[in-house]
């Protein structure tokens, strides 16, 4: 190889692991009733990335109409102690905030959120990709704001009664985190939220 070959070849490698942005691979953590979980380690995150998906046994437009209606949350994550909707637009964008609520002697973390939906006319495909917004809600003294998140549900059709659906996300709490809370935020909290959509969606 050419001097100058080579060392365009090892700046292009470089630049493939050192550019935020660029998809590393993601690893196994478990599979349970149909759900499989995935973490990875991006570069300059303090905690893992989470991924999560299944195949559930029902329509597309289904599962995606109660995913995106923010006003009915009962299926969400249990840890989460207060939602307050402050806009939402139906098939578009909601506004929300929300506050963990964590055991001592762990700090309590809030949370405030713009979730925008996009459907694809042609494949059938959904998704609500949601990520924080700075400034909208005043930040709490006595709670840690969680800045560093981002998270994006896909449906997918893949048949009549039959849905592809995935749950990617990131979320730093900030601050000095015991074990149990970093496995809550990338492998328990997922699968607990995918397998209330399954349960609810399957139920008959």
């Amino acid at each position: 190889m050419r001097p100058a070959r080579h060392i365009t070849f090892l700046i292009l490698l470089m630049l493939t692991f050192s550019i935020p942005g660029i998809s590393q691979s993601w690893d196994f953590a478990k599979e349970k009733d149909g759900i499989k979980l995935y973490t990875r380690k991006d570069p300059g995150k303090p905690i893992k990335a989470y991924k999560g998906d299944c195949i559930i046994h029902a329509p597309a437009e289904k599962i995606f109409t109660m995913l995106e209606d923010v006003n009915h949350t009962e299926w969400w994550d249990k840890n989460l102690s207060q939602i307050k909707v402050l806009l939402y637009e139906k098939n578009k964008r909601a506004r929300y905030y929300l506050v963990y609520d964590l055991s001592w002697p762990v700090t309590d973390r809030d949370l405030c959120v713009e979730a925008i939906t996009t459907i694809d006319p042609v494949t059938g495909i959904s998704k609500i990709t949601a990520y924080p917004i700075p400034g909208l809600v005043p930040e709490n003294k006595e709670m840690i704001r969680i800045k560093d998140y981002h998270q994006t549900w896909t449906v997918k059709p893949i048949g009549t009664d039959l849905t592809y659906v995935e749950l990617e996300g990131y979320a730093d709490p900030s601050g000095s985190i015991p074990d149990w809370l970093a496995n809550m935020l990338i492998v328990d909290s997922p699968y607990k939220v995918i397998s209330n959509v399954k349960q609810r969606m399957e139920k008959k």
